[in-house]
């Protein structure tokens, strides 16, 4: 009995102090407002963690939003004319009106139409060519890397040569041979000399996760190399392919647009850049027709641009240094606040 009594004053104590922590304390709702940490909606708790995590980015998804308005755009835009864009429409340099959204060309041709049309080609060749770079310097940049031995050999040769040979000079010299040098070529040769950097900086990343723990405790276990590649290695170059993926986008769409600007395209097809060979032929900024220039213009910006902000949405998530640099910037400021010392960061 003496034991009970000397005890319950300790545990009454106790539980007052504890009582009036819990009061000073803040909510869980006011620890997440201070450290600006947004509660995830719950749909997207069922989706994976790195799914859910670039949902809620709000980099990530306007750089989604304006890609798949662009695409959406380039696919139903041609269903929403009655204009062929070869051919004649209306008058020459028609300002943009009910009839003619945009406006017309020189020639009298449709530029919305001609933007669609043209956004199919653009977007199909700077797509096509920047995932065939990165496919192709993801697989032997990854092969290099982990085989090591002869095969890094062989592949660092290819990759030194790749990057010595001039892409746009090459396509100059194509274009040269066979007079007018189509989408389709420039995309295939830029897909062809674009992917020595994305696999030289995958090699150098796989080398150092070559030795890491969780690669050797694979390798232990007796787990075949293909699934060590594609489960423990590739994981954590997702941000170096999609990096390589989005300048490698964004290089094809530029340097088609230039080669088409100077006359080196095929000047019949439509595209964003013929768009612009033909505006400057017909001295369309001399002239004010602005709306012949500035909707393909527009139309390479916000590619690159959304291409662009979808990178940075997937560095923020797959890089580790920079999800750590983030919350410790948080809760620096977050004890800031509350009058405590940061120094220990």
């Amino acid at each position: 009995m003496a034991d009970l009594t000397q005890t319950s004053p300790m545990s009454l104590t106790d539980r007052l102090d504890q009582e009036a922590l819990n009061a000073m304390a803040p909510s869980q709702a006011e620890l997440m407002r201070e450290l600006g940490v947004k509660p995830r909606p719950g749909w997207t708790s069922k989706l994976p963690s790195g799914l859910a995590a670039f949902i809620t980015n709000p980099k990530g998804m306007a750089g989604v939003v304006i890609l798949l308005a662009l695409v959406l755009f380039s696919v139903f835009g041609p269903m929403m004319s009655d204009y062929n864009p070869n051919r004649r429409a209306g008058k020459p340099h028609v300002l943009p009106s009910y009839e003619h959204v945009l406006g017309t060309t020189r020639m009298g041709k449709d530029v919305f139409t001609q933007l669609a049309y043209g956004g199919r080609v653009s977007l199909a060749v700077g797509f096509g060519a920047g995932f065939a770079a990165a496919a192709i310097g993801l697989a032997l940049g990854i092969s290099a890397g982990y085989f090591g031995g002869r095969v890094d050999d062989v592949i660092t040769f290819f990759v030194n040569v790749v990057l010595v040979l001039p892409g746009l000079p090459l396509i100059i010299v194509i274009a040269t041979m066979v007079e007018q040098a189509s989408p389709m070529v420039i995309g295939l040769v830029l897909a062809l000399t674009g992917w020595g950097w994305a696999a030289r900086t995958i090699r150098t990343q796989t080398l150092s996760l070559r030795t890491r723990e969780f690669v050797l405790s694979a390798e232990l276990m007796g787990e075949k190399k293909w699934r060590i590649i594609l489960v423990e290695i590739f994981p954590n170059m997702l941000s170096f392919v999609m990096g390589g993926f989005v300048l490698g986008t964004i290089a094809a769409i530029l340097a088609e647009a230039a080669l088409e600007f100077i006359g080196l395209g095929d000047p019949n097809a439509v595209t964003w850049g013929t768009m612009l060979f033909w505006a400057q032929n017909n001295l369309a900024l001399q002239s004010g027709a602005w709306w012949e220039i500035w909707p393909p213009c527009i139309a390479i910006m916000l590619t690159g641009a959304a291409l662009v902000l979808v990178n940075f949405a997937v560095d923020e998530i797959t890089n580790p240094q920079l999800k750590a640099s983030r919350k410790i910037g948080l809760i620096r400021k977050f004890l800031q606040r509350r009058g405590r010392s940061a120094d220990v960061f």
